[in-house]
């Protein structure tokens, strides 16, 4: 779906909590899971995926990018959905967003499962991360 060449590379030991000069697509869910899906760029890396994923020329962080990112994460958080769910409807998820900005911090604290890869592209690395919560 990114339309380039990535590679997964070992989750990392530590959360990433600050992003400097970055977007962050994500997407929240509910239901017999809870958590969210984020997926992390460096604003080049970020406008490299959005110029490829709509075909477009991309030279700065605009609507373009942020929406491209949200959408990416809902298109993700949509195949994991499917994996997890066994009717598509005890999963929901929230509409896309996307923040970006020269730094900020993203703080969601799961109880159980956290999960953060990298993938590297020839336009750079970026990460997807995925906290999610079984609801009992």
């Amino acid at each position: 779906m990114l339309m380039m060449d990535v590679s997964s590379q070992p989750p990392l030991t530590e959360r990433i909590k600050t992003h400097q000069d970055s977007v962050t697509g994500m997407v929240g869910m509910a239901g017999v899971y809870k958590g969210m899906l984020a997926i992390h760029a460096p604003s080049q890396v970020a406008m490299s995926i959005t110029g490829n994923f709509l075909g477009l020329e991309v030279d700065s962080v605009n609507d373009d990018v942020k929406d491209a990112m949200g959408e990416l994460a809902n298109m993700l958080a949509g195949s994991i959905k499917a994996k997890l769910s066994d009717n598509s409807k005890d999963i929901q998820l929230s509409i896309p967003s996307a923040v970006c900005g020269d730094s900020y911090s993203l703080d969601y604290q799961p109880q159980q499962g956290s999960s953060m890869v990298p993938f590297e592209s020839a336009d750079g690395r970026f990460l997807v991360e995925l906290q999610l919560e079984q609801q009992t």
